[in-house]
């Protein structure tokens, strides 16, 4: 088992960075289910004094300091970081030279070692509550667990080669695809992240009984054969998934700059009277750079997720020429399943020799693959789905009155009905996936509907107290900061608690919000960021309208919550 570990943070006059800097290393070593302690001197005093030199004897011990007065104490510590370099990487500060050795001496062969990736679709919320849901699972079955999250930045404290060659099984908790390039020969164990944050310990018992050896074709995804345990994916909706979260990105710069470009020059920023000001280059960044690129990426990771690296350059190309074409987001869709089911039949048809097998990837699948995909968009899917998308486009842009209030109210309930599970993505799919066709009254939307239920049962808390246990008041107060942020997931846990009641609640007040926001006509360019990205001139129209929507929602649902939910039989005296 890896040694406890002892820290001493020397903050000096930076109190709050010493104290964030402590926050940081208690989460880090939680998320990889290391045993921690940390002391924080302060010019105020010290926090958590750790004791004698008996209680820090046989540990190891951490010492952050930008300045070190004990020099006594510098020697004594295994490992010496400043501050600035703790709260950039605080999951860094616990790996130790000798980690992998001195810190694995001794350990029962008969204790599994496990290494875990959580991600989700927008890489935020579900990829964390994963990891949680793991680690704690870990702790309760006394396993030691290392865990991998691919958030919206990228992976953070990413597994190491050494760590994954030392686990008996790899699991991933993943509600899109994650390259399993790196695990060949290991007995790897996939599912979505629902049942890792719903019960990681038997998540965790399940794996180690069911895990299947992955194939060493993984490493080029060439095989003639899927890896055993690989085909554990979700079908067609995973694809869709990991295609969105890897357009999200082109989708929110491309936005951002388009409505910055107009806050600094109007509407006319995108004119080519406007052409050599700074406002237009904006514009043509995101309109003709990042926004171009929109369908090209959902298609092309459409294709990388059904057969790996192969699929790219096809699902790219099939996505480029979907836009051309003007078949948009719903022929990019159709562009990377054509291209990444052909690969994927072209890659189990075609034998040859051991010795050529390399030009599978490179040469082969990516030629062949690209010709399919682009004939039978030129010539067959294309030009049908191009319709399809102009009629749904000016259908969408002719909606008065009822009809918008009914869409609005379809996808706030939609938001609110699972907080970031399938429906929730799909409604969420869909109103970003028109930002590529220039419609964004669903994506307002369906944003607001997003942020009521957090916001709701934050405010419930509040106002019907007696309602809610002694830790639900003290949670309202995170809900409430995720939901300003449009993590819907905030509202899981009390919804979990009492689903029958709750949800239909949030549904309310979720599709109230999106309903006035439809019939009003509120556009948002951004596809996510909350309360964070609405002051941004030309991001949203209609501000005042879309905080009474979003307002309204948040009352409906929690004045709603609080009458429906029956009291717990603690609440009196807690």
């Amino acid at each position: 088992m890896m040694k406890k570990v002892f820290a001493i943070v020397e903050a000096g006059p930076s109190s709050v960075q010493g104290v964030l800097a402590g926050e940081a290393l208690r989460l880090a070593a939680r998320t990889e289910g290391r045993d921690i302690e940390i002391e924080v001197r302060t010019e105020q005093g010290v926090l958590n004094p750790l004791g004698d030199d008996t209680a820090i004897s046989g540990t190891r011990l951490l010492l952050v300091a930008d300045e070190v007065a004990d020099e006594a104490l510098a020697h004594r510590a295994d490992r010496h970081m400043t501050l600035e370099a703790v709260l950039a990487d605080p999951a860094s500060a616990l790996v130790f030279d000798d980690a992998g050795q001195a810190d694995d001496a001794g350990a029962d062969p008969t204790v599994p070692r496990i290494v875990a990736i959580t991600s989700c679709p927008t890489g935020i919320a579900h990829t964390f509550m994963a990891a949680e849901g793991l680690t704690e699972g870990a702790r309760q079955l006394g396993y030691p667990i290392r865990v991998e999250t691919q958030g919206s930045v990228g992976a953070g404290t990413p597994l190491t080669a050494e760590e994954i060659a030392a686990a008996d099984v790899v699991m991933i908790a993943a509600d899109r695809e994650v390259d399993r390039a790196r695990f060949a020969g290991k007995r790897v164990f996939a599912s979505s992240t629902k049942p890792a944050i719903s019960g990681g310990a038997k998540l965790i018992e399940r794996a180690l009984a069911e895990a299947k050896v992955q194939g060493g074709d993984a490493i080029t995804g060439t095989g003639d054969k899927a890896p055993a345990g690989q085909k554990e994916r979700a079908g067609p909706y995973k694809h869709l998934m990991t295609g969105v979260s890897f357009m999200l990105p082109f989708v929110v710069a491309g936005g951002l700059l388009i409505a910055i470009a107009f806050a600094l020059g109007g509407i006319g920023a995108s004119a080519d009277a406007a052409s050599g000001t700074l406002a237009h280059t904006l514009f043509q960044i995101g309109a003709q750079g990042a926004f171009a690129l929109i369908v090209p990426a959902l298609a092309g990771y459409i294709a990388f997720s059904i057969a790996d690296r192969p699929g790219i350059a096809p699902g790219m190309v099939g996505g480029m020429l979907a836009a051309q074409i003007g078949a948009g987001f719903l022929g990019g869709i159709a562009a990377g399943f054509i291209a990444g089911y052909g690969v994927e039949y072209l890659n189990r048809l075609i034998r040859l020799p051991k010795n050529l097998q390399g030009l599978k990837p490179v040469l082969i699948l990516p030629l062949l693959g690209t010709l399919l995909t682009g004939l039978l968009m030129v010539y067959a899917i294309g030009t049908p789905v191009a319709a399809v998308l102009a009629f749904l486009t000016e259908w969408l842009r002719s909606m008065q009155g009822s009809s918008a209030l009914l869409l609005g109210m379809i996808l706030g309930a939609m938001s609110a009905f699972d907080m970031g599970g399938p429906v929730n993505k799909a409604a969420y799919a869909f109103s970003v996936g028109l930002i590529a066709s220039n419609v964004y009254t669903p994506m307002a939307a369906t944003m607001a509907a997003g942020m009521t239920p957090p916001l709701a049962v934050a405010l419930a808390t509040r106002l019907f107290r007696s309602r809610f246990t002694l830790e639900e008041r003290e949670a309202g107060g995170a809900a409430a900061a995720l939901g300003l942020a449009y993590i819907t997931e905030g509202a899981i846990p009390f919804a979990a608690r009492d689903p029958l009641r709750v949800i239909p609640s949030l549904m309310a007040g979720s599709a109230t919000a999106g309903a006035i926001s439809m019939a009003a006509g509120v556009e948002l360019k951004v596809p996510h960021g909350g309360i964070f990205v609405l002051p941004i001139p030309g991001a949203v129209t209609h501000l005042a309208t879309y905080a009474i929507a979003i307002v309204a929602g948040t009352l409906i649902s929690a004045i709603l919550v609080g009458l429906l939910k029956r009291p717990p039989v603690a609440a009196a005296t807690a």
